[in-house]
């Protein structure tokens, strides 16, 4: 440098080289904020810089991919090919939508719950599950399109697949207290405990059939919520059935319904697959913004066991939780999509598969109600869609009450090849077959899944007779079940805290 002063005053020119020279030597040496160099070394397997490059050009790829679909929107007469069309465009949106936080997330910005390697791989697993969701949607029309379709999006679930990879198992690191994600507020308590209590909760709006509110649908009130929000939304609802399709879109951040009761707020549909509707588009009610929370609250389909799929809630929400709410339908009664979600005190029934989707999902303290379906059917509780050894997901049952109307009725059956599924320490009434778990279509994922039970106890609960898969575990002691706690599993010291929800960290209730 004293050299170049040494030659005279500087021109323009050369200042402006002398800056870019100085601005660059800055940046080489410059160590890297400590957020990206805890990316690295903590979360991946690979530079945060190549990860960071992948998932860009993941991220173009659906973007382009979409461009091309939506030239095909308005050109269908067959409503079910319309429909596909229209999920594949939204599932796509979702995906670039959870890859661009995990974009943020590489480049140390902390948006989620502070432990970066369980937020990369749940997100990761949502770009991989909604692309597939696409794919499934096609079922039943026209096969041209789906060909179109599917060659792009295969790609898509590849180059997750890889992302998948690269990200090592969470650990119980976080931030400090003073970074928590400034979207989740601590500040939820008193909200829920005014609900069920005779007294009406504070609430940015109130829906009511009478008209005695600011709303008369529940639809209107989601509308009037702001986009991104930053504090919670509160929409009570009133005692009474409201007939309508709900979808909370995913600008709809931190919304929390509460309702009368169990038995008294109702949200009811009949959308099925029978019908034309396809099982994503289906749900009576279905929420994809992040940290939604529910209470007395019950959301039902009642489209009747014969026309098969037809959801009655479906959840791609985000450290969602569901507290005290009923979800009742036939076939694919709760569709937990994808992300992690908590299910406390709830009230869930159905026939087959009622409980399926690729969430990382826990359930405590429930009641799981197995209902009679149609003549000699068999039921089954949950049917779990993880789809790669590399993703979180799966769901597990603690403290729960399973019982029903149908001596029919198993525990799951594996949808996709890794599906993940455990019950403990909860009761099973005599509804529950000897065998436990049925399979899906001959020897697929028996070798690959895992289910597991551990402490159950009832008529049901007997484990002599399981099924002898390799995939089938009798945990008798808890270092193994401990994965699939509160704590472990959705790491739900670090988010439900600031939901005001009562849980149980580990085995103790």
């Amino acid at each position: 440098m004293t050299l170049l002063f040494e030659m005279g005053v500087p021109s323009v020119k050369q200042t402006r080289t002398l800056t870019t020279l100085f601005l660059l030597v800055l940046v080489l040496f410059t160590p890297l904020p400590a957020h990206a160099d805890f990316v690295g070394s903590a979360c991946l397997k690979v530079s945060p810089t190549k990860f960071i490059d992948s998932l860009t050009q993941v991220i173009a790829l659906i973007q382009q991919l979409a461009s091309i679909l939506s030239r095909f929107t308005s050109r269908f007469a067959d409503f079910r090919l319309a429909t596909a069309v229209s999920d594949c465009l939204d599932l796509l949106d979702l995906s670039s939508e959870v890859l661009s936080w995990s974009l943020a997330a590489a480049q140390g910005k902390h948006n989620g719950t502070g432990n970066l390697s369980s937020d990369l791989r749940t997100w990761l697993s949502a770009a991989l599950a909604h692309p597939e969701t696409c794919m499934e949607g096609f079922e039943g029309t026209n096969g041209i399109v789906k060909g179109l379709v599917s060659g792009g999006v295969g790609q898509v679930m590849s180059l997750v697949e890889q992302l998948l990879a690269q990200v090592l198992p969470a650990e119980d690191q976080f931030y400090s207290a003073g970074e928590f994600p400034s979207w989740v507020r601590r500040n939820n308590r008193k909200l829920l405990q005014a609900s069920g209590s005779g007294v009406a909760p504070q609430a940015d709006a109130v829906v009511a059939a009478d008209g005695s509110g600011n709303y008369t649908t529940v639809g209107d009130a989601v509308l009037a919520a702001p986009d991104y929000s930053m504090k919670r939304f509160v929409i009570y609802i009133k005692k009474g059935v409201y007939v309508e399709n709900v979808e909370i879109k995913k600008k709809k951040w931190n919304i929390m319904m509460v309702g009368d009761g169990i038995d008294a707020t109702v949200i009811s549909g009949n959308r099925s697959f029978i019908d034309g509707w396809t099982t994503f588009r289906s749900p009576t009610f279905a929420v994809s913004g992040r940290g939604f929370i529910a209470r007395d609250i019950s959301f039902e389909n009642t489209a009747g066991p014969e026309k098969h799929q037809a959801v009655a809630l479906r959840s791609d929400s985000d450290l969602s939780v569901f507290y005290r709410c009923g979800i009742s339908g036939f076939q694919d009664s709760l569709y937990t999509h994808t992300m992690r979600q908590f299910f406390r005190e709830c009230r869930i029934r159905g026939t087959v598969d009622f409980i399926f989707g690729d969430a990382t999902a826990m359930f405590q303290n429930c009641a799981i109600e197995a209902r009679q379906g149609l003549a000699d059917q068999k039921n089954t509780i949950t049917a779990q869609g993880r789809k790669d050894p590399n993703e979180p997901t799966g769901f597990s049952f603690q403290f729960c009450n399973i019982s029903g109307d149908s001596e029919q009725t198993y525990l799951g059956r594996p949808w996709k090849a890794y599906s993940r599924t455990i019950f403990m320490q909860s009761y099973m009434s005599e509804v529950i077959r000897e065998e436990g778990w049925l399979e899906w279509n001959g020897n697929f994922a028996l070798d690959t899944l895992y289910y597991a039970e551990y402490m159950n106890t009832g008529a049901g609960a007997g484990v002599a007779n399981r099924v002898k898969w390799a995939g089938y575990h009798v945990l008798n002691d808890s270092s193994e079940a401990s994965n699939f706690t509160v704590t472990q599993f959705i790491k739900g010291n670090l988010w439900l805290p600031s939901t005001g929800i009562t849980y149980t960290a580990g085995f103790t209730l």
